[in-house]
């Protein structure tokens, strides 16, 4: 595969998920991306994630999610010799990610005036909570803060649960893979005008962006949205019902979805009856149909409902955990899984997800697995410029 990337340099500051994340995408592609680390303690992800050994070693589970394809250089950015060196690292750059509170790369004069001047071509990207402005520019940001403040919450769940919170840190993820987008984006306008940018992504904002229907919902139609369970508020009957076994997503968003639907189970008089031949009187009737519809479903399982209704044009599809989705033959057979045999800090080997998309029939993969805590700090000074015993000073005053 051509790397879509190659040759781009990236500096990633980030820590835990949403900058990390974004740097990975980058890494995928095929981007050179260093990854500059605090010395000692490195990204605070390496000691997080449910294996307590790997948390130990600063090679915590969560930090190998999104970290393969990157170097690793320890770099303390207080000193000035450490800002030398990393400003040096920034004139060949072509990107720098980092997810600081708003303002702390300024006070440690490496922020983007500072470095625009050193290189008018770097595109640098600030990933925070709340956008580099606003009342809430300093508020500390993790995911759950933001999903519970942009809205996210207070419709995940249904009448009796709601507000929940998303079984995994979406609004991290959602800023992670914004500011990967707008990176990519940023290096295609350099192309056109030969100069850099300054992105600056909100986590929040991001989040409340994806929630375009229920946002314009509430914006143009004047609709308040509110917790619906595992029914989507579009149409009816399009949800999760209970069958003989596990439960079923069914989205019969169509009219001759529906008619298809009751007659595949089996009860062709619902597609006639007064109650549900309409769309809005579906949807009004929610409980009524989901009643009439589980009273055929509950004789076979989800499993066995699944291809009965894909058949006929019912998208239709069982509720899986983890694992099962996982070792669906469709996930396998497309590679999603990397897998690397060695790690430099692991006694096992590493399976980490990819992109999730392919370029030209191949799905882009991470070069190397994820760093060990400075494990190339000497590699890339070296290469550029520094000496032997330039680099072993810096270790020994604990710049790397």
């Amino acid at each position: 595969m051509s790397a879509l990337l190659a040759g781009v340099r990236v500096l990633d500051l980030t820590n835990v998920l949403a900058g990390p994340f974004c740097a990975y995408q980058l890494a995928l592609l095929g981007a050179d991306v260093t990854k500059v680390e605090t010395p000692g303690s490195g990204d605070l992800a390496r000691q997080l994630g449910a294996d307590a050994t790997l948390s130990a070693a600063n090679m915590g589970a969560s930090f190998l999610a999104q970290n393969a394809g990157k170097r690793s250089l320890t770099l303390n950015l207080k000193p000035e010799a450490g800002k030398a060196i990393f400003r040096r690292l920034v004139e060949t750059a072509d990107v720098l990610v980092e997810n600081f509170r708003p303002g702390v790369m300024d006070r440690l004069g490496l922020g983007y005036e500072s470095l625009k001047a050193i290189n008018p071509r770097l595109v640098y990207c600030a990933v925070s909570g709340f956008g580099q402005d606003g009342p809430m520019r300093a508020a500390p940001a993790y995911d759950q803060i933001v999903q519970g403040l942009s809205g996210v919450m207070s419709i995940t769940g249904d009448a009796e649960s709601a507000p929940l919170r998303v079984g995994y840190p979406v609004a991290d993820s959602i800023g992670g893979i914004t500011a990967a987008f707008a990176i990519a984006s940023a290096l295609v306008g350099r192309e056109r005008t030969g100069v850099g940018a300054f992105l600056d992504v909100s986590m929040l904002e991001s989040t409340i962006a994806t929630m375009g229907w229920v946002v314009s919902n509430y914006l143009i139609a004047g609709q308040t949205p509110t917790p619906i369970g595992n029914d989507n508020f579009t149409a009816a009957p399009s949800g999760a019902f209970r069958t003989a076994e596990g439960l079923l997503n069914i989205a019969a968003n169509k009219q001759e979805q529906f008619v298809a639907l009751c007659d595949a189970i089996g009860l062709p008089q619902l597609a006639t009856d007064a109650r549900f031949v309409k769309r809005e009187d579906r949807k009004r009737r929610r409980a009524e149909l989901t009643d009439a519809l589980e009273v055929a479903l509950t004789t076979k399982s989800a499993a066995d409902w699944e291809p009965i209704l894909n058949k006929v044009g019912v998208p239709a599809g069982r509720v899986l955990s983890l694992p099962e989705a996982l070792d669906l033959p469709q996930v396998r057979q497309r590679g999603l899984v990397q897998s690397f045999e060695e790690t430099q800090g692991l006694d096992r080997p590493l399976s980490v997800t990819r992109g999730g998309f392919k370029v030209d029939g191949q799905d882009p993969r991470a070069a190397c697995p994820p760093p060990a805590l400075g494990q190339h700090s000497d590699a890339i000074l070296e290469a550029a410029g520094y000496g032997v015993d330039e680099i072993a000073a810096f270790r020994e005053q604990g710049i790397i």
